[in-house]
């Protein structure tokens, strides 16, 4: 086989979009995927050992991208799967139409895949509001977790 026969499209470090983790090993406050979904742990109560023997977690969390409430039952000392949450800072260049930003982060690398958030129903019309066309800079916080990417907050940057 000659060299130019490898067609290599993206460059990605092979990294998994989740990590194994024991359940009795997750924190309030942390991350757990429940029915496919990447949720924030709300609380956890575990009870006592029974008559087979595992302890078992009862978690209550909240899906990161829609705010829906899930809750899952897990044996302590069994493994479950905890999503890899990235959040990064863009500043935005342009509002189109159909709610898709134009994203700009500090390095100057642009980001189009991104829209207006449809979770809280508010959000979406408050950054129109506060970028005005243009006229104010807004930056936005993008959440992103199972290679699903979603604003999840934003400010108003004074000028």
């Amino acid at each position: 086989m000659s060299d130019n026969e490898y067609n290599i499209e993206s460059a990605d470090a092979g990294a998994s979009a989740t990590i194994p983790m024991e359940a009795g090993q997750i924190k309030k406050g942390g991350y757990i995927m429940i029915k496919g979904k990447p949720c924030k742990v709300l609380s956890i109560s575990v009870s006592k050992t029974g008559k087979h023997g595992h302890a078992k977690c009862n978690f209550l969390a909240v899906d990161i991208f829609t705010g829906k409430k899930l809750e899952d039952m897990v044996p302590s000392s069994h493994g479950t799967t905890v999503p890899v949450v990235v959040r990064s800072e863009w500043e935005i260049i342009d509002i189109g139409e159909d709610d898709e930003l134009t994203l700009m982060d500090e390095g100057g690398d642009q980001k189009t895949d991104v829209n207006l958030p449809g979770y809280p129903d508010t959000m979406a019309q408050e950054i129109r509001d506060a970028w005005n066309e243009g006229e104010n800079q807004v930056s936005v916080t993008v959440q992103a977790a199972v290679g699903i990417e979603q604003v999840i907050a934003y400010k108003k940057v004074a000028e």
